[in-house]
């Protein structure tokens, strides 16, 4: 897996009912917590569902 750091912008297979394809990483660790940059929705997931569902990394944060 590709390293993903907190602030990264990543990019999802499927896009979000909102129109939006780009979430935020907030947290990372066993669970992998993402805001959506449409409409500000976190979703909480675990590490091996996000790795299926990530399609590449878009932005690395600060």
């Amino acid at each position: 897996m590709k390293d993903i750091n907190v602030g990264d912008i990543v990019e999802m297979k499927k896009t979000h009912p909102c129109g939006s394809s780009n979430w935020e990483i907030i947290r990372v660790g066993a669970d992998i917590k993402i805001k959506c940059l449409g409409c500000k929705r976190i979703v909480m997931m675990t590490r091996s569902e996000f790795e299926k569902r990530m399609k590449k990394l878009v932005e690395i944060g600060q």
